[in-house]
């Protein structure tokens, strides 16, 4: 049913609960997971030449994080990919998930509601609205 399945990560605790069913459904189908972090560009970084030292270190910590979450759940013989991308989340997601074909996007959601949704949207919403690919929307 799945042979590529997309897990986005931000490094958060809720990120942990959605890897827990992305690796399961990976064993399950014997699909290939690959675990995507994305570095948002601020205002103040991303452009030609500017502060390259501070985007490579968030790009390291990023890989460091992602590579956690596979260390940690990957069962033998699950076939485990990590990549780090640079820009808006919800987009780089999108993109990462039709370049790799994915089957299912596997992401975490905090459950915001009211002002605190207006405010700070969802991103996980973001990719459900904008993209092709299913979604599993695991909730803390």
């Amino acid at each position: 049913m799945y042979d590529t399945i997309l897990l986005p990560t931000d490094g958060s605790d809720e990120t942990t609960d959605a890897a827990t069913h992305a690796f399961s459904h990976a064993e399950r189908y014997d699909a290939t997971i690959h675990v995507l972090s994305v570095v948002e560009l601020s205002s103040g970084l991303g452009t030609a030449g500017r502060d390259q030292a501070e985007l490579d270190r968030r790009q390291r910590e990023r890989e460091a994080t992602a590579e956690q979450l596979v260390a940690e759940h990957a069962s033998e013989g699950v076939d485990a990919t990590v990549a780090v991308e640079f820009g808006s989340p919800a987009r780089a997601i999108t993109e990462y998930a039709t370049e790799v074909q994915a089957d299912l996007a596997v992401m975490s959601t905090r459950a915001r509601s009211g002002a605190e949704r207006v405010i700070f949207g969802s991103v996980t919403e973001q990719v459900i609205q904008a993209g092709d690919t299913p979604v599993l929307a695991v909730q803390r």
